[in-house]
């Protein structure tokens, strides 16, 4: 068998562990802090919008509902509350690539992955459990960046990427398409534009999540 043909089953053998095994433990303490963690990604996409459309970020908070806020004034309401669900899904595809590229020191990565969730503990979150969270986060990625290894610094990123990428996906439908009467970004992104409702904003949200991911799974197999 060709090397590219055992590169390319090794890749959709790992994929599918990979996902099977977040399939069953979803609900379980083991995937919980990953879930957490892009829960940051998400009020953290919304704030970067906020500043880079000229508002201003008052405080992040996170609870141990998997829920979160950005409170923030100003800034372009569109792009503000736009940046959630796509934002985490770019962190993703970001660790995601990062993961795989050879030229790429994962443990540098980790390791500034755990400096840069501790900054934005101490300037920006402001309740106590995001504030807890993201200390010991922080600190755990930073340990586990300088003594675990290349090869699973490597997977540790890979799971971070792919999981962000995934519970966009699975976010947007049960915050939005499965509950489109919860006050959720696109219900208020709605309400704030008058464009569409809920539903539709969700449906867009979900097709760019599933595109780009078809688009990094696709690239990766080819790479493989």
């Amino acid at each position: 068998m060709p090397d590219s043909t055992k590169g390319k089953l090794r890749f959709l053998f790992g994929f599918g562990l990979f996902f099977a095994a977040l399939w069953l433990l979803w609900d379980t303490p083991a995937v919980y802090p990953l879930k957490i963690f892009v829960v940051l990604l998400h009020e953290v996409s919304h704030a970067i919008a906020v500043v880079i459309s000229g508002g201003t970020v008052d405080r992040i908070t996170l609870d141990p509902y998997q829920g979160g806020a950005t409170y923030f004034s100003s800034g372009n309401a569109l792009l503000a509350l736009s940046a959630g669900y796509l934002g985490s899904l770019a962190w993703g595809g970001l660790m995601f690539s990062a993961s795989r590229a050879r030229w790429v020191r994962p443990d540098w990565v980790n390791g500034l992955i755990g400096v840069t969730v501790i900054l934005l503990t101490v300037f920006v979150i402001r309740s106590a459990f995001g504030f807890v969270f993201g200390v010991v986060f922080g600190l755990t990625m930073i340990v586990a960046s300088r003594k675990i290894g290349a090869t699973m610094n490597r997977r540790l990123l890979l799971t971070l990427g792919l999981t962000s990428a995934l519970y966009a996906i699975l976010d947007i439908k049960s915050d939005v398409l499965d509950r489109p009467e919860l006050h959720s970004d696109a219900y208020m992104l709605a309400e704030v534009t008058g464009i569409g409702t809920a539903t539709v904003w969700g449906i867009v949200w979900i097709s760019i999540a599933l595109v780009f991911t078809g688009w990094l799974l696709h690239r990766a197999y080819r790479d493989a």
